[in-house]
């Protein structure tokens, strides 16, 4: 309460009249002890962290070269500080002497004929992990050194029992070449070949945004393309937008896959959000996208496909359990829904050719 009762007196002070009245310098001293300061974030440069001190005018600019000059000069100018414990060179506890192995008494009895101790001696670590293979000591190998000793009569393992520790050399798997001619699939697109019913554009890196645009608006006349696939085609959310669009109104089209491609959330929810319009895709594959698109992003693609009676298959690989557990119930009760459906007019036609009999 005293404490309280000494800061009454200055709840009625004019704090405008008291700033008016400092000088230039106080200002300029009042100004320095506002000025908010974090020390402990180091992410902040220097001069945010704690406040200039210095007063001394700069000596001239900045000159790196001499700076060093400067600080080597003083580091071969400064004596070394003298050891508290000067070194005499006296060695002292007791030198280290390894462990001699100890011999089993009766590998050491085992003796082996003149010519193959001698065959043994001169053999190479190769031909050893050959014998190894030969004999059964398949753990002193991988699988494959093992199964390919045993399958030939040379020696295949060049480097010896050291590669046991390396794992099965990668063989990247180039991307299959794709002859499909862009231009010429395009036309026969517009001009509804009814001999055309998949285009297959996968791994064409250098195929324009306006022709794959093209593509899509010329699918939404057609009526013949039931799958259309732009794997590996470094597709963008533009793309995505025009096969959204196409999908609104194309009701022919089963497969469309858009892996591997540069499209982000709001263009993979565009293609699924289109699906509301559209009963005849049964299959959509979007994984494999250069951004990961996120938890609401898959939160949101999950509750578009329970509203989704026609999908049967759908690809991508969720992170999160719920909306992967969400997509896969949705899957399967489409599947279920439409193996009812097929049970169902095959008995009706059943029943139909009963009726014409009778």
């Amino acid at each position: 309460m005293s404490y309280r009762k000494g800061l009454e007196k200055y709840q009625d002070l004019d704090e405008d009249q008291i700033l008016s009245a400092l000088t230039e310098e106080e200002i300029k001293m009042l100004e320095e002890e506002m000025v908010e300061l974090d020390p402990d974030n180091a992410l902040l440069p220097a001069g945010m962290r704690q406040r200039d001190q210095t007063k001394k005018t700069p000596t001239g600019p900045f000159k790196r070269d001499n700076l060093l000059a400067h600080l080597e000069k003083q580091a071969t100018s400064t004596k070394d500080r003298e050891d508290l414990v000067p070194f005499t060179g006296e060695k002292r506890g007791k030198a280290w002497v390894p462990k001699q192995k100890v011999i089993d008494p009766v590998l050491e009895s085992v003796t082996l004929e003149p010519e193959l101790e001698e065959a043994l001696a001169n053999a190479s670590d190769a031909e050893l992990c050959d014998i190894a293979a030969i004999l059964g000591m398949h753990t002193l190998m991988s699988n494959q050194q093992y199964y390919e000793a045993l399958g030939t009569t040379t020696i295949v393992n060049k480097e010896g029992l050291d590669s046991v520790i390396k794992p099965t050399q990668y063989k990247p798997v180039p991307d299959e070449p794709n002859s499909t001619d862009v231009e010429e699939t395009l036309e026969r697109v517009k001009n509804n070949d009814p001999d055309l019913e998949e285009v297959n554009l996968n791994n064409i890196k250098d195929i324009p945004i306006p022709t794959l645009k093209a593509y899509a608006e010329a699918l939404k006349s057609n009526t013949y393309v039931k799958k259309f696939s732009i794997v590996g085609t470094r597709s963008n959310d533009p793309i995505a937008y025009a096969l959204a669009e196409m999908l609104k109104v194309n009701s022919v089209l089963k497969s469309l896959n858009v892996e591997s491609n540069f499209i982000s959330g709001s263009g993979i929810l565009a293609l699924i959000e289109a699906l509301q319009n559209n009963k005849t895709l049964i299959e959509l594959k979007i994984d494999n996208q250069s951004q990961p698109l996120g938890n609401k992003v898959e939160m949101e693609i999950a509750s578009m496909l329970e509203k989704n009676t026609s999908l049967l298959k759908f690809g991508y690989h969720f992170t999160q359990q719920g909306p992967r557990l969400r997509a896969s119930n949705a899957m399967m009760n489409n599947n279920d829904l439409a193996r009812i459906q097929r049970c169902g007019s095959r008995w009706h036609n059943a029943l139909a050719l009963e009726l014409e009999d009778i």
